[in-house]
């Protein structure tokens, strides 16, 4: 519920003035102490900011009490948000106000006063009331989305959560390849929220205590050591033209360090004993009709098909040391700040999105909260082993997600896209593998683990990207 006041706001020095203040409440089934804890972990902050704003967490705020956040706009520009101490009432409150630190802060700063207070108490059934207040010029209608988009966020990260530590889930130290990437900041964001320590494997000198060198063609013996489980994410980017040099940067981008990355796991002292590593449905080809695909199917034709299955298999080291192994079969990501949905965005939006080619074609999805969740639930689901199918339990026809696009943005789609329009961009054989594939696949071995999606219907999926929700 969002309502908005105007009422004189005292400042610092004293004096008074006009300001516009918008509340905003909801109700989350946790208790207080576990939802102020959760704000108070690394990852918070980019878990709440929603993805179709122009803006990217730069540095989160190391304490609630008096810590500075730091998020990016365009431009250059930064936001800064300082946390008020003589505000800090754990676990009752927390304020933070827009600040400045050097020139690209100062922009921001035009607008005025701005002010949220968080607020929690405790209700009768043992929940807690989530209140926020905005005290800024702006109109509450702008900030509608943005709360609906933070609630839901928080009750279903805490959900997913409570469902892990009530299946015995403990803490763990996971290793993640691809951490910066679409998939792995919001899977390690996540993962933090949630009382688990990430390190993160990354390809530049080793900046804090929870980042470590990794070398994907020679990775130190040691890379692994004292390390609960590794998500490998890491891979070149398949978007572009399929030419020689796309398709050995693909092959080599995962192949050979997949193999590598599972030996040094394998031998590792004190090491993983989970090993998830990024695949793809690709592995099922790009043209198999209207036949039901399952983790049991076979394995398709097409260059994609060959490199999936080749990445795969270069988890063996992994297995043969008796390391709980999960491959993760991903459909097409829907999500905001990147992949398809951030191509397509623009165009529907402006009237200009329309079907691919007939339009007939299977398309295998999921939101990008899901596969977080999906990952998560292969960390400490011991029944997941193998490939899994990381899509929602509804693929539909091209057709069928350009009309659910569409409404989401209230937009016509008349304007199709024949079919020299991806060969174009990505080449005869990326138009056929990638932008056409054609592919129903279901996610059965979740499913008969009664795995509960948040999306299972890609309107809901994308009215929450895209604030529509």
């Amino acid at each position: 519920m969002t309502r908005r006041t105007c009422e004189p706001i005292r400042d610092r020095r004293g004096s008074e003035s006009l300001h516009v203040g918008i509340d905003n409440e909801g109700i989350i089934e946790h208790p207080r102490g576990d939802v102020f804890a959760w704000h108070a972990r690394p990852g918070a902050m980019t878990r709440l900011v929603p993805p179709w704003q122009p803006m990217t967490v730069v540095a989160e705020a190391d304490s609630l009490a008096d810590g500075r956040a730091i998020l990016g706009l365009p431009g250059g520009l930064r936001w800064v948000a300082q946390h008020d101490p003589t505000s800090y009432d754990p676990p009752h409150r927390f304020v933070d106000e827009l600040s400045s630190d050097g020139l690209r802060s100062l922009p921001p700063l035009a607008i005025g006063r701005w002010r949220h207070v968080h607020e929690f108490s405790e209700t009768a059934a043992g929940h807690t009331l989530v209140h926020d207040r905005i005290e800024a010029p702006v109109p509450a209608a702008a900030l509608r989305a943005t709360f609906v988009y933070r609630l839901r966020q928080l009750a279903d990260d805490m959900a997913a959560h409570r469902e892990a530590t009530d299946a015995g889930m403990r803490p763990l130290t996971v290793a993640v390849t691809g951490a910066s990437g679409l998939v792995g900041s919001a899977l390690t964001a996540f993962l933090t929220t949630g009382g688990h320590r990430v390190i993160r494997l990354v390809r530049h000198t080793q900046l804090t205590a929870d980042e470590r060198y990794w070398e994907p063609t020679h990775p130190a013996p040691d890379l692994l050591d004292g390390v609960d489980a590794v998500i490998h994410l890491a891979g070149a980017s398949i978007a572009g033209r399929f030419n020689d040099a796309h398709r050995t940067a693909i092959r080599d981008s995962r192949i050979p360090p997949t193999r590598k990355l599972a030996t040094v796991a394998a031998a590792a002292s004190n090491g993983p004993r989970v090993f998830l590593s990024a695949s793809a449905v690709g592995y099922y080809g790009f043209d198999r009709g209207d036949e039901t695909l399952t983790e049991d199917s076979a394995r398709g034709y097409g260059f994609l098909a060959q490199v999936v299955a080749d990445w795969e298999a270069a988890t063996a080291p992994a297995t043969e040391a008796g390391l709980r192994v999960v491959t993760v079969r991903t459909g097409i990501v829907q999500a905001a700040r990147g992949g398809t949905l951030k191509l397509l965005r623009p165009l529907f939006a402006a009237g200009l999105g329309g079907r691919l080619g007939s339009g007939q074609q299977w398309m295998s999805w999921i939101g990008i909260d899901d596969l977080v969740d999906v990952y998560y639930r292969a960390l400490h689901d011991d029944r997941l082993v193998g490939p899994v199918n990381a899509v929602a339990p509804n693929p539909l026809r091209n057709n069928a997600y350009t009309t659910a696009l569409g409404q989401v943005l209230h937009r016509p789609t008349i304007v199709g896209v024949p079919s020299f329009g991806p060969r174009l961009l990505l080449g005869a054989q990326g138009a056929r593998e990638l932008a056409e594939a054609d592919q129903r696949v279901l996610p059965v071995k979740l499913q008969s683990l009664g795995h509960r999606f948040r999306q299972p219907q890609v309107s809901d999926a994308l009215a929450h990207q895209l604030g529509h929700g």
